[in-house]
């Protein structure tokens, strides 16, 4: 454990922001998930508002800072083309 005061201060800092960093990204790999098993389904309509979801909190996670913007492209071009695939 930290002794110096400015050291304590930032293993606080650094506990709330990965409480909150957390947030996000569970929510971000919850809805890729479902969009992954939607998709394994096979059902078009169902895989596309997963899809939808899974874009939408991707975004939000890499606006907040929490996954890389590239990171959040990587993963959304991968969910684009399985839905892609999929509606063929």
């Amino acid at each position: 454990m930290a002794n110096i005061k400015s050291a304590i201060k930032r293993n606080k800092q650094n506990e709330k922001k990965r409480l909150h960093n957390r947030v996000y990204r569970g929510r971000a790999r919850t809805f890729v998930g479902k969009a992954n098993v939607a998709m394994a389904a096979g059902d078009a309509d169902l895989s596309a508002a997963a899809v939808v979801a899974a874009v939408s909190a991707l975004d939000k996670a890499a606006e907040k800072g929490v996954i890389h913007k590239n990171n959040a492209a990587r993963r959304k071009s991968r969910l684009m083309k399985r839905l892609a695939a999929l509606s063929k």
